[in-house]
């Protein structure tokens, strides 16, 4: 089932998004985060943007949101997208689920563009990306050093 955030689902978002930034190049963030810092970031982008959990038998699988694109006042309608799984749950659709809710839910808020910015490589990512209409825009070369590596990344877009 697929639903609003929460307050009390930031404990296992955490942890989901914590498993990334330990074991991939899917953030940039180099520190576990905390359930409180999570809590404190859940509360800010559910205020403006959508932001949704898919959860099975109880358990919370994964989550979807948008956020802020750029501060600047002309890119109000615009918005970045980001998707996180519970590393059991790839492969099994809910990735697919999850985004298409949150692009059906930003459609109705007048948004007209939705950014995915992905770290490279990540052909998962690249893959749910382009199945919902994302078109690769650019890509900047190792702008970022993660796992003693540097790191493109890649920008896709769907203008809604």
């Amino acid at each position: 089932m697929i639903r609003l955030v929460q307050m009390e689902d930031a404990p296992v978002i955490a942890a989901i998004y914590n498993h990334y930034i330990s074991h991939s190049i899917s953030t940039f963030e180099l520190e576990p985060i905390e359930m409180a810092e999570m809590a404190r970031r859940i509360k800010s982008i559910s205020r403006q943007y959508p932001y949704f959990v898919y959860e099975e038998d109880n358990q919370l699988l994964g989550y979807a949101y948008a956020s802020e694109w750029k501060s600047r006042k002309a890119y109000l309608q615009t918005v970045e997208s980001s998707i996180y799984l519970h590393p059991e749950a790839q492969g099994k659709g809910i990735g697919t689920m999850l985004y298409t809710r949150l692009i059906d839910e930003l459609k109705t808020l007048n948004i007209h563009a939705v950014i995915g910015g992905i770290s490279l490589p990540n052909e998962a990512s690249i893959a749910l990306h382009e199945k919902l209409g994302f078109e690769k825009i650019g890509q900047f070369k190792e702008v970022g050093r993660k796992f003693d590596k540097w790191v493109d990344v890649g920008y896709w877009e769907l203008v809604l």
